[in-house]
């Protein structure tokens, strides 16, 4: 794992205009900066970056954060891959904490299989372009396929000469592992000589989501009844069947941008559109689909279409994923080529407009086009008919997120009118297929001794509305007030974070994310340290994130004008932390102090004399408090 000193080397080096100016026009508006949001289509700006608080914010649709998430969230990487990208772009040196022997082992071995992946790629696309074997036999099949120069380029296509060593000599060359090289599956050794496993085929590398090589695909040119058409790299420490999208790198923009990921088999299927203009597809590899895959898929969109072949065997490939992606709670289209066509072939024909409107008009529902397939092979046979309602209710039993409940009642309503069966039945099915996954969960969990305990009673990634209890505005204007100003000077002595906290030191604050906010604040800052809104941007805790941009930001500011059209006044930079501190307090106490009220009146109502007699003077007590706060504020109307 990256040190924590080489993060906080990294986040102190970060510019945030310089990492998102390579991605959005930005334009200087006051203190920030202003931009076309990447994230969705808009004509008026709307996002903002501030340099200052080292954030950014789009008050069209959202999206907010740091530096990092912006890499994390625009260009879909991970935590750790953000980290690395930025540590590169700064020249920083990586330190790793330190691993075991086995995992330091593991990331050697990982990080040497990607240097002979590249090399091999280098080697493969020399040799397709620059020797007359590959111009004569593999160039020309690819153009004849359709494929341009671009296109070869951009997907790093190659070709493995026919000689039977020729990639061997060149790596053993470089000096490589020859145990590594076997691993990637680029060679192997017959008795005392090394053998190219891709000869005479041409090398489709596959990427990962940050564009590294992890293996290849090569396909055989011509008929040969002995070999299998397509190899593909044997699993290692970075190649796992399960997890490979072909094209994923290429296409991840587009899929998020489009909100749509089209799913076809083969690399050519993937090229052809890609060629096409038709950027948001992937490739299964020919494999039936996996959860990694639709949860890969899922980092992008909730809304997959799957483009088969409408043979038998496309529509039998399409269907084996269905449970799985119901689970994971993704949207699935379905599209069937006709006429023995495949995508690569049919995009061709149509061209790309046409080939794009046949998708729109053609997607059907996953879950009823299985069914009217079941349905029309069951016949009149009532047994069949039985294990079809069977298998339907199995099927939409997988549809259980709280999310999703609203599209199971569609299904349920679509489902019985096919099925000729009486929506409560189906429910009642359904719901008896529920049960039993859940029984066979707890039984596994009783059989695994897995005691699952609550840790902490603020999730850590929710929805961030289901947060905002009754007090929130007041709570979280205070919270903005000790973020922004708690380390400026409040007296000679004391700060503005000892005031706030010597304020309402008798008041508690509602809300449980505002709560831990000002509790890790308050720590830090008795630990000798100086919190502001930065050491909150980088929280572990999205919903902390999000927070505190909501809190800190705004979409309007004092325009600098104002100063030249009414001198001396200093409207714009004149410092308001003292009165802001003090009003942001004041409110926040007036608040809790309505609260007290109503909370006293109703232990009125059944106290006794003695209890009422007490409860009344603790009336004009808070009375006595908000005459006092309101004469400070300089108002008597409190919301």
């Amino acid at each position: 794992m990256i040190s924590p000193q080489t993060i906080e080397q990294i986040k102190n080096r970060i510019d945030i205009l310089d990492v998102i100016g390579d991605y959005v026009k930005l334009k200087k508006r006051g203190a920030n900066y202003l931009g076309l949001c990447p994230f969705h289509n808009e004509k008026t700006p709307s996002f903002t970056v501030s340099p200052v608080k080292e954030l950014y914010k789009c008050f069209g649709c959202g999206k907010s954060g740091n530096t990092i998430t912006f890499l994390m969230e625009h260009n879909k990487l991970s935590y750790v891959e953000a980290l690395k990208w930025l540590a590169e772009r700064y020249q920083i040196p990586i330190e790793e904490t330190a691993v075991s022997p086995e995992q330091a082992q593991q990331q050697q071995t990982a990080d040497s299989l990607y240097i002979i992946n590249s090399n091999a790629q280098k080697f493969f696309s020399n040799a397709l372009v620059n020797s007359d074997e590959g111009k004569q036999i593999a160039l020309t099949y690819l153009y004849e396929r359709g494929f341009s120069d671009a296109t070869i380029q951009k997907f790093q296509l190659g070709y493995n000469p026919s000689a039977s060593n020729i990639l061997s000599t060149h790596l053993l060359q470089q000096q490589f592992n020859p145990d590594l090289l076997i691993k990637t599956g680029l060679i192997k050794k017959n008795g005392e000589e090394w053998v190219d496993n891709y000869r005479n085929r041409i090398i489709f590398p596959i990427h990962n989501n940050t564009g590294k090589i992890i293996g290849f695909g090569a396909r055989i040119i011509g008929k040969n009844d002995k070999a299998p058409k397509y190899i593909n790299t044997p699993e290692n420490e970075i190649y796992v069947k399960s997890k490979v999208l072909y094209g994923i790198y290429f296409a991840k923009q587009a899929i998020d941008k489009a909100d749509e990921c089209l799913l076809v088999e083969g690399y050519t299927d993937v090229i052809s559109l890609h060629q096409a203009g038709i950027e948001n597809v992937v490739a299964s590899g020919g494999t039936s689909l996996t959860v990694e895959q639709l949860r890969n898929i899922k980092k992008y969109t909730d809304n997959l279409t799957i483009i088969y072949d409408g043979d038998a065997a496309g529509v039998k490939a399409a269907l084996r994923g269905l449970d799985m992606a119901l689970e994971e709670g993704l949207n699935v289209k379905l599209v069937l080529i006709p006429n023995n066509e495949d995508p690569d072939s049919y995009v061709r024909a149509l061209g790309t407009n046409a080939f794009k409107s046949f998708i729109a008009e053609n997607k059907k529902d996953f879950i009823i086009f299985q069914l009217e397939l079941l349905l029309k092979e069951a016949g009149n046979d009532v047994t069949k008919k039985n294990a079809v309602v069977n298998q339907i209710a199995e099927t939409l039993s997988k549809v259980n997120k709280a999310e999703d409940f609203s599209k199971q009642q569609q299904y349920v309503k679509q489902s019985a009118a096919l099925l000729n069966v009486d929506e409560a039945g189906l429910y009642n099915l359904i719901n008896t297929y529920k049960r039993n996954e859940l029984a066979k969960a707890e039984k596994k969990n009783i059989s695994n001794n897995t005691i699952l305990t609550e840790t902490n009673n603020i999730p850590a990634e929710t929805d961030y509305n289901s947060l905002v209890q009754q007090d929130e505005p007041h709570e979280r204007n205070l919270l903005r007030a000790l973020l922004e100003h708690g380390l400026k000077k409040w007296e000679d002595d004391t700060t503005m974070a000892d005031f706030i906290f010597h304020e309402i030191e008798n008041f508690e604050i509602d809300n449980n994310l505002i709560l831990q906010i000002f509790n890790e604040y308050k720590s830090l800052y008795i630990q000798g340290q100086q919190p502001t809104e930065k050491t909150f941007l980088y929280h572990e805790n999205n919903n902390i994130r999000q927070l505190v941009i909501a809190a800190t930001v705004s979409p309007y500011e004092l325009s600098q004008k104002w100063d030249e059209k009414i001198e001396g006044l200093n409207i714009t930079n004149r410092d308001v932390a003292h009165q802001d501190v003090l009003l942001s307090v004041n409110y926040f106490k007036l608040r809790k102090i309505k609260k007290m009220f109503l909370q006293n009146q109703k232990d009125m109502e059944n106290a006794d004399l003695d209890e009422q007699l007490r409860l009344i003077e603790v009336h004009k007590h808070l009375k006595q408090i908000e005459k006092e706060l309101t004469q400070q504020i300089g108002t008597v109307i409190l919301k």
